[in-house]
C-alpha cells in the first residue's frame, strides 16, 4: 500500500444497525460538515477541485507505460468520447455534487483545495455580508493562527502580533527532476516559511496518487527549500506529462495561496512556533541533525485542530485504534473513553509545552507533596478548563451520544478519602490556574480506601476497582523508575578522611511513574500530577515455581504492591503501622529522587539546589521525606551534614491540619528502626543537634526538653513526625486564622516560643470552577449574565457585585428557580441512590463529611430524634406550620473507627423509621447516601438550602465544604469553628446561623461537664435512644455512653443552643425574600476562599515562586487573546453556555478565548543504542557506597531521560 491511502470499504449492515440504535436513544442531529470555504471563492474551490481530480486521472497512467497502463489510457479514451456540451453538464452536476453538505467530500483533499483557492481571493469575498467573516458566525470552532517557523525560542507575545505579508509569487520555485535520482522523481520546493506547509505539500501529492517515499526538509531562517523523492503508488518514477504539469502547477497554487494557514480558521490547525533547546542551538546542529530537527518540526507543526468534525474524528480513531472497538457499534462507556483520549490529547500537547517552557525558563519550581489527592472526575473539568465543553456536546449529539450521559460513566479516581485530598486537588487546579511552575507527587492507589456500601443499616467497605476499566488519564511512565529499599542494617567505613554511612537494605521494590496532566483555566499551562505505583523489582521468582514452591513465587509482587494498594491501612495493629509507614517512605523516596535527578540533570549539578526548588509537606504524611532528603545528600550526593542540613531547611515547608494532640502522627522507634535504619539514624542527630540548640536558648530546662524533643520518651519511644517537621521547616503555617492562633497557644505553643517567625497562617480556599462554575451551571449563567462577565470564575471576589441585587425582587425569583432546578436534581439522585422519594419543596438540610465524633454527626442526629418526636405528637393543626425538611447525612467511617460505624448505624435506624411513619409523611425525611463523593458533593452543594458544619468549637482546622456550601448559596448552621468564623467575617453575621461555645470557653466547660445539668430535652432524646425506640438498644450504648459520661465534645452543652438556632432556621425559611436575600450575600460575599487566593499567598510568602506563564502562540490574529489574558470583552449574558467573551472561543460554555498553543521543542531525541532503555538491578546487598546509590540515590535505573519528563 506504501503511503497511499486506499479506501475502506462501508459495512452496510453494521452501519444500519448503528443508524437503528442511534434512534431508539434519540434521535441525532444531521450531521454538519465543517469546511473552510472562508479561504475562497466557491468558483475557486470548484476550480481547485477540477484540476485535483484532472491531476488524479493523468497520474493514473504515469510511469513509463505497461500493459495496464495502455488500458487505462484507452478507458480514458473511451470515456472521453461525449460531445462538449455533454462534458459540460457532467462537470457542472459534478461539481453540485462535491459542494453539497450531504456529499462530504475527502478532507485532506477538501483541505488543499480550499487552501489552493484562496490565492487570489478577493478580501470582500470573505464576509458574510455585512463586513464579518465566516468565523464570526461559528463560534463553535477553536480560532487557529498563523505562525511562521522560527530557528529560536518562541518570540514575544508583541513580536508575534504582526501579520505575515502574502509570499509574492517569484518567491515560490517548484522543479521537478527524473534526471538526478535512478529510483525517484525528485521534486524540490521553495517558499515562505509558513507552518502548515509540509501538510499542504503532502496533501497535493495524495490528492495525485503520488507516494511520498522520502522527505528532506531545510528550513534557512523564513525560507523552506525541501525535497521529495516520490514515485506513483506502482512504485515507479513520474514520467507522464500530464501528472509532471499537475504536480507543479498545483504546488504553485498552494505554495503561492496567502491564505495557506493565514486566516483564523486554518485549514490546518493553529501554529506550533519552532523553538530550540537553548543548549543545543541550531548552529552547532551537524546537517543531518538539522534536516533530522527540521523534519520533526514540520511533521506536527500545528496544533490538533478543535471543530466539530476534527473532534469527531478524534474519538472515531481512539474508538478503533485505542479501545479497538468497531466505530459502528460502540457504547456509552466506550465513547466516554474514546472522548476522553481525545481530550487528553489536547493535555498533552499544552502539558508537553508547558513543561518544555519552564525548563527553558527555569523558574524556581514548587512541588506539592500530599498523601491524597481528591481530583474526583477529569473529563467535564478538562473540557472547561481547555473552554471546550460546547464543542465536544455538540460533536458527540451529531455522533448520536450525549454528554450528560457518558460523563457518569467515569469513575471517581480513588486517590482520597476527604478534606485533605480535595484541598490539595483544589491547590493543584489554582496553581495550573495561575500559572506557577508545580507539581503534585502522590500515590497511585489501587483500590483507594475503600468503597462504601450500606446493608441493613451498617457500613460495609468494599474495593474500590476504579482501574479495573482503565484510566484514559493518566500517562504511565515505564522508563521513570527508582529503586525504595527496606530493613537491612547500615554499616560505617573511612573515605578521604571522613565517615561514610552505607546502607544495606534487605528489601526493595520499585516506583513506577504515572502522570496526571491538569490543566488551569484560561491559560495555556498545564501542570502535572505524578503518582507512583510499587512494583517488585523482579515481577517473578521463576525458581520457586519451578520448585513447586507457588505461593513464594508470587509473594514478594503481592507484598510490593500492597504498598500502593489502599489508602491509609487499618493501623490497629503493628502490621498495620508497618505498612503504613512503608507506604510514606515509598511516596516521599520515589519524590526525592525523581526531583533530585531532574534537577541534576538540568543544571548539571545540585548547585543552587536549594534557590530553586520549593517542597511543600500536606500534613505530617510525607514529614520522613526530611530524614530521606538528609540520606540521600550525604549518603549518595556525598554533601557533608552542615551542607545537607542547611538544604533541607531551606526547601521544606510545612502545613497543619490539626489542633487535636491525638492527631498529631507518631511512630514507634522500634518500627522506625527495623524498617529504616539510616533514616533512625538521621533522626536521632537531628534530635540530637536540635537539644543542644533548645539548650542554648533555653538553658537546661529538661520539663521543655520532654515537650519539645523528637523522641518521645516513656514505655514505648516514639518519634514525634509533627517534631520533625517543626525543627526542620522554614515555614509552618495553620489553615484557618482561629486555627493558626490556637495552635500557637496550645499543640506548638514551645515551638511558636522558640520560632515564632516561621509561623503563617494561610486560610483554605476552594477552587470557583469545580465547585461553583462548573457544577452549577444554571446559577453560573445567572451570575454571568447579573454582572455583566465570566471574569468572577477566576477573579471570585468580584462576586461582591451580587450585593446590589439582594433585594431585587425579580433578581430573588430568578435566584429560586437557580435553587429549585438544582434541588431537582438532587432528588433524583437520592431516588436512585437510597429509593426515599423527597418533595423538593421541603427545605433541603445537609451534612456531609467524614463520620468522627468532633464533627458532631451525633449531634444532628439527636436533633433529628426531637423534630420527630415533636412533629408525630403535633394536631393535624399544628403540622401545618411546620416547616418541611429533608434531612441527608453522608460520609465514611474509617475501617477501624467502630464508634463512626454505630453512629452510621443510629443514622440508618432513625431513617428507617421516620420514612415509614404515616404520622410524619412528607413533613420529615432522613437519609444517608452511601460513598460520598466528590461526583456526588458536585450534585448534592448546588442542591443544599441549609449546611450544617457543627464541630465543637476549636477543633476542626478550617473545613473547606462549608465554603462550597456557602458559594453556593446554601446558608451555613455552625459554630464559630474553622473557617466558619471568616465566612460569617466576610457575609455578615446577619446571613449565617451560629450557635454554641467559643474555642477560648471549651476547657473550662470540660473540667465542669460532670456537673452539667443538661437539658430536658437532650435526656429525653438519649432516652429514646437507648430504650430501643430506634431498635438495637445494646449496639447504640457505646454511643450514649460517649454523649452521658464524659462528653468530650460538648454535645451535651450545645444542645439547646443548637435547637434554638434550628427554630431560627425554620422561621426564616417561612419568609421566602429574606431567605433568598442571605443565600444571594452568602454567595456574594465568598471572594476570599477561592484557593486562587491561597495559592497567591503561597507563592509569595512562603515558596518564593513566580508564575511563569507560557506565552501567545506569535502571528496570532487580531484580537486574539490568550484565555484570562485580557484582550477578551464580557461573555453574553443570554447565552446559557456563557459563551463569546474574550476574544472568540472553541465553543467554550463558560466564556473567554481559545486556549493558545506556544512553542514545542524541536531538539532531536538522542539515543544511545536501538534497544529500549533497561533497568539496572544491583546484585548484591552489601555493595559499597556507589554501588548503594545506584540502587537507592539520586540515579534512577533508567536510562538518561529528559530532565522535564
Amino acid at each position: 500500500m506504501r503511503g497511499h491511502l486506499h479506501a475502506r470499504p462501508h459495512a452496510h449492515a453494521v452501519a444500519a444497525h448503528s443508524v437503528r440504535r442511534l434512534s431508539s436513544r434519540h434521535p441525532p442531529k444531521q450531521a454538519v460538515l465543517h469546511t473552510h470555504s472562508s479561504l475562497g471563492t466557491e468558483k475557486k474551490v470548484q476550480q481547485a477541485r477540477c484540476a485535483a481530480t484532472n491531476a488524479k486521472a493523468g497520474g493514473a497512467g504515469a510511469g513509463g507505460g505497461g500493459k495496464e497502463e495502455e488500458q487505462q489510457q484507452q478507458g480514458a479514451s473511451s470515456s472521453s468520447s461525449s460531445t462538449p456540451g455533454d462534458n459540460k453538464k457532467k462537470q457542472e452536476a459534478k461539481n453540485d455534487s462535491e459542494s453539497s453538505p450531504s456529499e462530504p467530500e475527502e478532507p485532506a483533499a477538501a483541505a488543499a483545495a480550499a487552501a489552493a483557492a484562496g490565492a487570489k481571493q478577493p478580501k470582500e469575498e470573505s464576509t458574510n455580508g455585512n463586513g464579518k467573516g465566516d468565523d464570526d458566525k461559528e463560534t463553535a470552532k477553536a480560532k487557529t493562527t498563523k505562525a511562521k517557523r522560527a530557528d529560536s525560542a518562541a518570540p514575544s507575545a508583541e513580536a508575534g502580533a504582526s501579520e505575515p505579508t502574502p509570499t509574492p509569487d517569484d518567491d515560490v520555485l517548484v522543479e521537478v527532476d527524473n534526471d538526478t535520482n535512478e529510483k525517484y522523481t525528485v521534486v524540490s520546493i521553495r517558499a515562505r516559511n509558513r507552518p502548515g506547509l509540509l501538510t499542504a505539500v503532502t496533501t497535493c501529492f495524495r490528492d495525485l496518487g503520488v507516494d511520498v517515499a522520502k522527505a528532506v526538509v531545510d528550513m534557512e531562517q523564513d525560507d523552506v527549500r525541501d525535497q521529495f523523492f516520490v514515485t506513483t503508488d506502482g512504485g515507479s518514477k513520474l514520467t507522464d506529462k500530464t501528472t509532471l504539469d499537475s504536480v507543479s502547477s498545483l504546488l504553485e497554487t498552494v505554495l503561492k495561496s496567502p491564505n495557506l494557514l493565514g486566516g483564523p480558521r486554518s485549514a490546518f490547525g493553529m501554529a506550533r512556533p519552532y523553538a530550540v533547546n537553548a543548549t543545543n542551538d541550531r548552529t552547532s546542529m551537524s546537517e543531518d541533525e538539522r534536516h533530522r530537527s527540521d523534519l520533526l518540526y514540520t511533521l506536527m507543526d500545528t496544533y490538533i485542530k478543535n471543530d466539530v468534525l476534527s473532534v469527531q474524528e478524534s474519538i472515531v480513531n481512539h474508538v478503533e485504534y485505542t479501545i479497538a472497538r468497531s466505530r459502528y457499534h460502540f457504547d456509552d462507556f466506550e465513547a466516554y473513553q474514546a472522548t476522553a483520549y481525545s481530550t487528553r490529547d489536547r493535555l498533552i500537547e499544552s502539558w508537553n509545552d508547558t513543561q518544555q517552557y519552564f525548563h527553558d525558563q527555569d523558574p524556581k519550581r514548587v512541588y506539592y507533596l500530599s498523601m491524597e489527592f481528591l481530583v474526583g472526575r477529569s473529563l467535564l473539568n478538562a473540557l472547561y478548563n481547555l473552554n471546550l465543553k460546547g464543542l465536544y456536546r455538540e460533536a458527540l449529539e451529531q455522533l448520536g451520544y450525549n454528554l450528560e450521559i457518558i460523563k457518569e460513566r467515569e469513575r471517581d479516581a480513588a486517590l482520597g478519602n476527604g478534606g485533605l485530598g480535595r484541598l490539595a486537588s483544589c491547590f493543584l487546579d489554582s496553581m495550573a490556574t495561575e500559572n506557577l511552575p508545580a507539581w503534585g507527587y502522590g500515590l497511585r492507589y489501587q483500590y483507594g480506601m475503600f468503597r462504601q456500601t450500606i446493608q441493613d443499616g451498617f457500613q460495609r467497605e468494599n474495593p474500590d476497582y476504579w482501574l479495573t476499566l482503565g484510566n484514559p488519564w493518566e500517562i504511565e511512565r515505564p522508563n521513570v523508575t527508582y529503586p525504595v529499599s527496606f530493613y537491612g542494617h547500615v554499616s560505617a567505613r573511612e573515605e578521604d578522611g571522613r565517615q561514610i554511612f552505607v546502607w544495606n537494605p534487605a528489601e526493595q521494590v520499585d516506583a513506577v511513574a504515572y502522570d496526571n496532566p491538569i490543566p488551569g483555566y484560561r491559560t495555556a499551562n498545564t501542570i502535572n500530577l505524578r503518582l507512583w505505583s510499587a512494583k517488585p523489582s523482579r515481577e517473578f521468582d521463576l525458581e520457586s515455581f519451578n520448585s513447586g514452591d507457588y505461593v513464594a513465587s508470587i509473594l514478594e509482587k503481592q507484598n510490593a504492591e500492597s504498598i500502593s494498594s489502599v489508602l491509609y491501612p487499618d493501623d490497629r495493629t503493628y502490621k498495620g503501622k508497618e505498612l503504613r509507614l512503608k507506604q510514606q517512605h515509598f511516596f516521599v523516596s520515589a519524590t526525592l529522587q525523581d526531583i533530585l535527578r531532574r534537577y541534576t540533570a538540568q543544571h548539571g549539578s545540585l548547585e543552587n539546589f536549594s534557590d530553586k526548588v520549593a517542597l511543600q509537606l500536606n500534613d505530617t504524611h510525607p514529614t520522613i521525606g526530611i530524614a530521606e532528603l538528609m540520606r540521600l545528600l550525604m549518603d549518595v550526593y556525598k554533601w557533608g551534614w552542615t551542607a545537607s542540613w542547611e538544604a533541607t531547611t531551606k526547601v521544606f515547608s510545612f502545613t497543619n491540619h490539626t489542633v487535636l494532640p491525638e492527631a498529631l502522627e507518631q511512630w514507634p522507634v522500634e518500627l522506625l528502626q527495623e524498617l529504616l535504619p539510616r533514616h533512625m539514624q538521621i533522626i536521632y542527630d537531628i534530635n540530637w543537634r536540635f537539644l543542644q540548640e533548645l539548650r542554648a536558648k533555653f538553658g537546661n530546662d529538661q520539663a521543655r526538653e520532654y515537650r519539645m524533643s523528637i523522641i518521645q520518651e516513656g514505655d514505648e519511644k516514639m518519634v514525634r513526625m509533627a517534631h520533625l517537621a517543626l525543627v526542620a521547616s522554614h515555614t509552618v503555617n495553620g489553615v484557618a486564622e482561629i486555627h493558626s492562633e490556637l495552635i500557637k497557644q496550645t499543640i506548638f505553643e514551645d515551638f511558636y516560643e522558640m520560632y515564632p517567625k516561621k509561623f503563617q497562617n494561610k486560610t483554605n480556599g476552594v477552587t470557583p470552577r469545580r465547585w461553583l462554575a462548573f457544577c452549577n451551571p444554571p446559577l453560573r449563567n445567572l451570575i454571568n449574565e447579573t454582572l455583566g462577565t465570566d471574569a468572577w470564575i477566576s477573579r471570585l471576589d468580584l462576586l461582591e457585585g451580587l450585593k446590589s441585587h439582594a433585594d431585587d425582587g425579580e433578581f430573588q425569583s430568578r435566584w429560586v428557580e437557580v435553587k429549585q432546578l438544582a434541588k431537582a436534581k438532587l432528588a433524583a439522585k437520592i431516588k436512585e441512590l437510597c429509593g426515599v422519594e423527597v418533595s423538593t419543596d421541603a427545605l433541603f438540610d445537609v451534612q456531609v463529611k467524614r463520620i468522627h465524633e468532633y464533627k458532631r454527626q451525633v449531634l444532628n442526629i439527636l436533633g433529628i430524634i426531637h423534630r420527630y418526636d415533636q412533629i408525630r405528637n403535633m394536631s393535624e393543626e399544628e403540622k401545618a406550620d411546620v416547616v418541611p425538611r429533608v434531612c441527608i447525612i453522608g460520609g465514611k467511617a474509617a475501617p477501624g473507627y467502630e464508634l463512626a460505624k454505630r453512629i452510621i448505624k443510629l443514622i440508618s435506624a432513625v431513617s428507617q423509621r421516620v420514612n415509614n411513619d404515616p404520622a410524619v409523611g412528607d413533613l420529615l425525611k432522613v437519609v444517608f447516601i452511601p460513598d460520598y463523593n466528590v461526583s456526588l458533593a458536585e450534585v448534592i452543594v448546588p442542591g443544599s438550602e441549609l449546611s450544617q458544619h457543627i464541630s465543637t468549637a476549636g477543633t476542626e482546622a478550617s473545613g473547606t465544604s462549608n465554603m462550597k456550601f456557602a458559594m453556593n448559596g446554601c446558608l451555613i448552621i455552625g459554630t464559630m469553628d474553622g473557617a466558619n468564623v471568616e465566612i460569617a467575617e466576610e457575609i455578615g453575621d446577619d446571613n449565617i446561623f451560629i450557635f454554641g461555645a467559643l474555642a477560648h470557653e471549651v476547657p473550662k466547660l470540660r473540667t465542669e461537664r460532670a456537673d452539667l445539668k443538661v437539658d430536658d430535652r437532650f435526656a429525653h432524646v438519649v432516652r429514646l435512644i437507648s430504650s430501643g425506640e430506634f431498635g438495637y438498644a445494646d449496639f447504640f450504648t457505646p454511643i450514649v455512653d460517649a454523649v452521658q459520661g464524659s462528653d468530650y465534645y460538648l454535645v451535651a452543652n450545645d444542645f439547646p443552643a443548637y435547637l434554638r438556632a434550628q427554630d431560627a432556621v425554620d422561621r426564616t425559611y417561612k419568609n421566602s425574600s429574606i431567605w433568598t436575600r442571605m443565600s444571594i450575600m452568602s454567595v456574594a460575599g465568598c471572594g476570599k476562599f477561592s484557593s486562587d487566593r491561597t495559592i497567591r499567598q503561597y507563592a509569595t510568602e512562603i515558596w518564593g515562586v513566580e508564575p511563569c506563564e507560557r506565552p501567545r502562540p506569535p502571528n496570532a490574529p487580531e484580537g486574539y487573546s490568550v484565555p484570562g489574558g485580557g484582550g477578551g470583552g464580557p461573555s453574553s449574558p443570554n447565552t446559557s453556555n456563557g459563551g463569546g467573551g474574550g476574544g472568540g472561543g472553541g465553543g467554550g460554555d463558560v466564556g473567554g478565548a481559545a486556549s493558545s498553543r506556544p512553542p514545542r521543542s524541536s531538539k532531536p531525541a538522542k539515543r544511545t543504542s536501538d534497544s529500549p532503555p533497561q533497568k539496572s538491578k544491583s546484585s548484591s546487598s552489601s555493595s559499597s557506597s556507589s554501588s548503594s546509590s545506584k540502587k537507592d540515590g539520586g540515579k534512577p535505573t533508567t536510562s538518561e531521560y529528559h530532565d522535564m519528563m
